[in-house]
């Protein structure tokens, strides 16, 4: 079988945003390489993205976002609808980059040996473990195993910014709460947030695709209990409210509704955001200042940032 690897020229920002297009679309894997990963001593070990300081001599100056898609009839037209989508983005230049996008063919051979060496279990918190299906791994007695593939949905949990979510999570969590997750992705933080004790969680996103691999997720880790996966916009559902809402998108989202959002988080109720590229941090504090939130917390890892914020 032939391959079609797709690689997209980005920026740090811009890498969470690509691959949840090229996993969207139906990538069997996707790989960020990011110069600005391979220095970072605080990343834990066996995160899920290639860590190899000889790299760094030959790594550009961009950041690449790879995708890997069985090469059929259909690809020129998903390509094109890809290419579409990254248009998209093009409003945010500056924060995105050039979006380019090349095309390389790899064999079938090349490509097993290319993705999933790569893909590793890691902690996000202190109990929090991620692994993928196919890596055998002797979980520790109090771990909570949230089981998904890279291949399967964007938001594996290797980005700084998942992982700033779930670490979090871990901690504001006490139990019974009602979540709700804004732009669920693949699931991971409505998955987390259900082992983690909460009493119901609203995993919500616009994108048809994503909601069906989100339900596939859920249903895979023993949650759909606990986590009911819904299509649509939060902002159009009055009645829904919860204890913690949870949004892990880009900073133009969570600051144009930060505010309408408040209606839907309960007094004294819990706002968790990341997504944020660091360079407009202060500008999304001011935003939620400005909505009448109250920052707790803002933590940052290497090029971003999360703020929880509580809702008085």
């Amino acid at each position: 079988m032939e391959w079609i690897e797709l690689i997209i020229h980005t920026t740090t920002a811009g890498s969470e945003p690509v691959s949840d297009i090229l996993m969207e679309s139906g990538a069997s894997g996707t790989m960020i390489e990011d110069k600005a990963d391979i220095p970072d001593p605080s990343k834990p070990h066996g995160i899920w993205e290639i860590i190899d300081p000889k790299l760094l001599e030959t790594m550009p100056e961009d950041v690449l976002v790879h995708a890997w898609f069985e090469n059929n009839a259909q690809l020129p037209s998903l390509v094109e609808k890809i290419r579409n989508r990254l248009a998209e983005l093009s409003f945010a230049k500056d924060e995105m980059g050039s979006l380019l996008l090349d095309t390389v063919s790899v064999n079938d051979e090349a490509w097993k040996d290319t993705w999933k060496k790569y893909y590793k279990p890691f902690y996000a918190g202190k109990h929090l473990l991620i692994k993928p299906t196919w890596e055998p791994f002797d979980p520790r007695p109090d771990d909570l195993v949230i089981e998904i593939d890279p291949g399967m949905a964007f938001g594996s949990g290797t980005h700084e910014t998942t992982g700033m979510c779930l670490s979090l999570l871990e901690e504001i969590i006490k139990g019974g709460e009602e979540i709700i997750d804004v732009g669920t992705g693949s699931g991971i933080l409505a998955i987390g947030a259900a082992l983690l004790g909460a009493g119901h969680v609203l995993a919500i996103d616009i994108d048809p695709d994503a909601v069906k691999v989100a339900a596939e997720n859920v249903q895979h880790n023993h949650v759909d209990h606990l986590v009911s996966v819904q299509q649509g916009n939060l902002l159009d559902r009055v009645s829904d409210v919860c204890d913690i809402c949870v949004a892990n998108i880009i900073s133009d989202v969570i600051i144009s509704f930060a505010a309408p959002l408040m209606s839907h988080i309960r007094p004294g109720g819990l706002f968790l955001c990341s997504g944020i590229v660091s360079v407009r941090a202060d500008e999304v504090a001011q935003a939620l200042k400005d909505a009448g939130y109250e920052i707790l917390c803002r933590e940052t890892k290497g090029e971003w940032t999360a703020f929880l914020s509580r809702r008085n």
